[in-house]
């Protein structure tokens, strides 16, 4: 499979601005402006109704945007749909299969309706099957393979004309969770190989653990697109820290609360997040440490504290049904 060149890779994959869609008189999306970056994992998470799909198909030339544009790589959607589509692998979230076929039958089928040659399909479909780790069941019908299974023969489908960006719905949905870690690991592969890929899925916790970047859409509106870790770390003026001791708290959010530069303390569950000042005139995260040891305790954790995401999802969306 192909490497990005270096232009494509500091450029956005994907750009919306003011795009708007309806369906009759429902208002699937109102004024959508985001970017992707190139070559990163990006997830895509909102609750049902919210627009998802939509923007997936938007992006994927399956609707034109009605108000706005929408490119991929600098392509138009709506004029350059051709162009666009020789770049993109979509993996939907219900998606039909010849049962009937063998896997190996099934993927040269794709491969033959891109244009590829036969000498080029065999050597494709072997990148392919080993990628997803399908080698061995090349020659079983897809009817008596598992869902995870099917699932990573819709991956390697997605991937026998060597996209640049991927948009996947979905993609772990059904799957047990050795398959879902599984499915992790090739695409976080695939990311190592320069795709750029775009992840919709309700499984928060595996994003915040396998996405860089991350937009948040609620009821057809953009509540939130930029790094993942930006989003994670505490909303607040001052740094975060939280520090957990080896005992009880017995007093010891009010005692480092009292010391200059730590701005407010918060007792969570067993632990403290530390709101700090970073005037090194004042205090350093050398100096919270110095402090509690000050205080005789003992001391077992110390980092950054984060959000989960759940948290911060549920912070940005709004209740309801949509």
């Amino acid at each position: 499979m192909t490497q990005p060149t270096k232009q494509a890779a500091t450029e956005p994959a994907v750009v919306l601005r003011g795009v708007q869609y309806s369906f009759r008189k429902f208002k699937a999306l109102v004024d959508i402006n985001f970017d992707v970056p190139a070559q990163s994992l990006h997830g895509f998470v909102g609750p049902n109704g919210a627009g998802k799909t939509t923007v997936l198909k938007l992006i994927c030339t399956l609707l034109k945007p009605q108000t706005g544009k929408v490119q991929v790589f600098g392509k138009d959607v709506a004029t350059d749909y051709l162009e666009v589509r020789r770049r993109l692998g979509f993996m939907p979230d219900h998606f039909s299969m010849y049962r009937q076929m063998t896997v190996y039958e099934y993927l040269d089928f794709f491969a033959a309706a891109y244009g590829l040659s036969l000498a080029t399909r065999t050597k494709v479909l072997d990148e392919v099957l080993e990628l997803t780790d399908m080698g061995g069941r090349r020659g079983d019908l897809i009817n008596g393979l598992s869902r995870g299974m099917q699932q990573r023969v819709g991956l390697a489908r997605v991937l026998v004309n060597d996209p640049d960006i991927l948009l996947l719905d979905e993609p772990a949905s059904g799957l047990d969770p050795r398959a879902r870690i599984e499915l992790m690991d090739v695409l976080r592969a695939l990311r190592g190989m320069g795709k750029t890929i775009i992840i919709s899925s309700h499984i928060l916790s595996e994003l915040a653990e396998l996405c860089d970047s991350v937009t948040i859409i609620d009821r057809g509106t953009i509540k939130y697109c930029g790094a993942m870790q930006s989003l994670l770390d505490h909303q607040t003026d001052f740094p975060t820290f939280r520090l957990t001791p080896a005992g009880p708290l017995n007093g010891l959010a009010e005692k480092l609360g009292a010391s200059p530069g730590i701005v407010s303390v918060e007792n969570v569950e067993g632990s403290l997040d530390l709101s700090i000042s970073f005037d090194p005139e004042i205090l350093d995260t050398n100096g919270v440490l110095k402090a509690a040891m000050d205080l005789g305790i003992t001391v077992t954790g110390f980092s950054r504290a984060q959000r989960h995401l759940n948290q911060a999802f549920m912070d940005l969306t709004e209740k309801g049904v949509r």
